[in-house]
């Protein structure tokens, strides 16, 4: 029998990876706990196992009355009081047991003898068959820990096992599961039986019936877990993706930088005719995902971030990490998305504060300040708002512009005002601020659009001129007036007596015609009054007629 228990011992540290001496260890402390429970055993004693053979012997320790009492004073002293749950009284620490560790450094004042039992054997076995049962469920938790508990933020896969309100199991191997909990799962997803499903690690910890995983779908690690799948670039680390910002289940936001020349990382994301892309999207049950590149500059970074909504102008504050952006009126409704949503996901990604304006409502707001105490500082973009204020940013090296697009394309140009822009998509003003543009498309693009720009100060000198036009043109017509006057008045003075005779005649003829016509207006009022009052008396007469018939 014993030598079945070695033979079974070393099979176990071949398969189980578990060393043979950790097991007679284990199998000594099992012997000797049940030798304890048997009847008549000794108050104190020892096991002895032979790694070897597997011969075992039970030995009883005799101690010196004076040791004994020494050894269990010191044990009682260490012992703390408790309290009962139940009851809430203070509990006496019970007789402490001196086990052969404390007795090991006393050997030369201990005796033993041999107590073994006759029918130990059988115990032995049924002892030895629990504990090693016992240590292959601890080595496998043991060693299921050591796995997985390196690999938190790691993409697996796995199987549903069961799913309830509560949690879903998840498969990972044999007798290895994986905890899904409702709180990291996506809401609008359903997890069937059966179903193959790709998550993240978030968390591997130890507890009494072994290695707890728990596993996420929520995570933003599963965006970079699926990326780095499905994209060469960034399994080699010629592409890195600095940030995610994830809404599950409807929209999220990646930035991703290239570490090598020639390679795009955005194209490397979205691959051949969008089929990466596609694949993640798949597997995230149709969740949009924008790829922002990502830049140093804060002011075009949040324009990308802002991504598909077309972004006119960005003042940033260093010290407020605060961006306000400025979008066409066409454009605030899907730069701010539904509930918010994109201006959220854009914050979150970018780490800025992010107020989105129209451009109407921004030009309102600017023209309400007053900019002439504002601070001037070495290296300021030279680019003129449209609300006629300097911008902000700090201008990037080498340039007298900052870092947006909108900026640097007004170097091709004679003026530093956004509005000469006006007339311009943004495939041509990404064409104008791109250094390595055909200079004689870009000459010819600049110089078309600049010809129908004009400047605001001039806009207002025209104004001007056409007031003074038409002040002018007023002028000339009251002065036309008064010499008209004046020359009627010269041809009355020049007439003569007779005509000033025949011009009374005139004048007292037509105002005995208008008496007459006057006279005659108020004989026909007076006729009408009278028709008027006659008929009255008739209709009253006819009132009185038909009231006597009604009463007969």
């Amino acid at each position: 029998m014993t030598q079945e228990i070695v033979d079974a011992v070393r099979v176990l540290e071949q398969e189980k990876g578990i060393a043979a001496d950790t097991l007679m260890d284990a199998l000594a402390d099992a012997l000797l706990s049940a030798y304890r429970k048997s009847p008549g055993a000794a108050r104190y004693a020892r096991v002895d196992l032979d790694h070897e053979t597997g011969d075992f012997r039970v030995f009883e320790l005799i101690l010196p009355a004076e040791l004994e009492e020494k050894l269990l004073e010191e044990a009682i002293a260490e012992q703390e009081r408790t309290i009962d749950p139940e009851t809430g009284e203070m509990r006496e620490p019970e007789e402490p047991e001196l086990d052969p560790e404390v007795l090991a450094p006393y050997e030369d004042q201990i005796t033993s003898r041999d107590v073994t039992p006759d029918d130990f054997g059988r115990i032995a076995a049924q002892t030895a068959k629990q504990v090693i049962y016992q240590r292959i469920r601890e080595a496998e938790r043991q060693m299921m820990y050591e796995e997985y508990h390196d690999r938190v933020g790691e993409l697996i896969t796995g199987l549903i096992q069961q799913s309830d309100k509560r949690y879903t199991l998840v498969q990972l191997r044999e007798r290895v599961e994986a905890l899904l909990p409702k709180s990291e799962q996506v809401y609008s997803e359903r997890y069937d039986h059966g179903m193959r499903v790709k998550a993240v690690i978030t968390d591997v910890s130890e507890s009494a019936k072994g290695p707890s995983i728990v596993v996420s779908r929520r995570s933003p690690d599963l965006i970079k877990g699926l990326f780095e799948l499905e994209v060469p670039e960034i399994a080699d680390k010629l592409v890195e993706i600095v940030g995610v910002a994830r809404e599950p289940g409807y929209r999220s936001k990646i930035a991703v930088v290239s570490h090598a020349d020639g390679v795009d990382p955005v194209g490397a994301c979205v691959g051949p005719r969008g089929s990466r892309v596609r694949m993640v999207v798949s597997e995230l049950r149709g969740e949009k995902i924008d790829i922002i590149p990502y830049n140093e500059e804060p002011a075009r970074f949040v324009a990308k971030a802002l991504s598909p909504a077309r972004v006119r102008e960005v003042l940033v504050d260093d010290d407020e990490m605060q961006a306000t952006v400025v979008v066409p009126d066409d454009q605030l409704s899907l730069a701010i998305g539904r509930d918010g949503q994109n201006a959220r996901l854009a914050a979150r990604l970018t780490g800025w504060r992010v107020d989105i304006k129209s451009e109407s409502e921004f030009a309102k707001e600017e023209s309400q300040h007053e900019y002439e105490g504002e601070e001037e500082f070495d290296g300021r973009c030279m680019a003129v708002l449209s609300s006629g204020r300097r911008c902000p940013n700090a201008a990037v090296g080498g340039s007298t512009y900052c870092g947006l697009p909108q900026h640097q394309a007004l170097s091709r140009f004679g003026t530093s005002h956004v509005g000469v822009l006006a007339g311009l998509d943004d495939e041509e003003v990404a064409l104008l601020a791109d250094p390595e543009s055909d200079e004689a498309a870009v000459a010819a693009m600049a110089e078309a659009a600049e010809a129908s720009f004009v400047e605001p100060s001039d806009e207002g000198e025209a104004e001007a001129v056409e007031q003074a036009d038409a002040v002018e043109q007023a002028g000339a017509t009251e002065e036309a007036g008064e010499i008209e006057e004046a020359g009627v008045a010269e041809e009355i003075e020049e007439a003569g007596p007779g005509d000033e005779a025949e011009a009374a005649v005139q004048d007292e003829a037509a105002g005995q015609s208008d008496e007459a016509e006057a006279a005659e207006q108020t004989v026909e009022t007076d006729a009408d009054e009278e028709a008027t009052e006659a008929e009255a008396d008739e209709e009253a007469m006819e009132a009185e007629a038909t009231g006597d018939d009604q009463a007969e």
